[in-house]
């Protein structure tokens, strides 16, 4: 028996398939119930709108969408928040702004270290940008 303290609510339960206990598994399924039948009857809420008119928290919003319980297909002013600027986005886990920045300083990293990396044989950080850029 896997004995675990919920990270919600801090009591002692048996983990079998969730990582938080009964009653607030419970409690994040009458959040999600409130949230998706909110959304039925005002389709064009934003995320503000939502976790103020429901009482559930913007980060547990977030949390269903990035689940895929709720659906941003019939929502067209429901975004989450960019995990790195907090701008409001509609997929993935970072604005294009945030991302773009990354691409920059990680490229940047690699050119400054490659030559020293192929000085030392080693091309970790090479391989590194060679990988993001293949992505795009």
């Amino acid at each position: 028996m896997d004995l675990a303290n919920c990270p919600r609510c801090g009591r002692l339960f048996a983990r079998h398939f969730r990582d938080i206990c009964p009653n607030c598994h419970g409690d994040l399924e009458k959040e999600y119930e409130t949230c998706t039948e909110f959304l039925r009857k005002n389709k064009g809420a934003t995320i503000t709108i939502l976790s103020e008119e429901t009482g559930v928290s913007i980060k547990q919003i977030t949390r269903f969408i990035r689940e895929g319980r709720i659906s941003l297909y019939n929502a067209p002013n429901l975004s989450y928040p960019c995990e790195v600027c907090g701008v409001l986005i509609r997929d993935g886990n970072m604005c294009d702004n945030c991302r773009s920045r990354l691409r920059t300083d990680v490229n940047n990293a690699t050119s400054r270290s490659g030559s020293s990396n192929e000085r030392d044989g080693s091309r970790r950080g090479a391989y590194l940008g060679e990988r993001l850029r293949d992505k795009d």
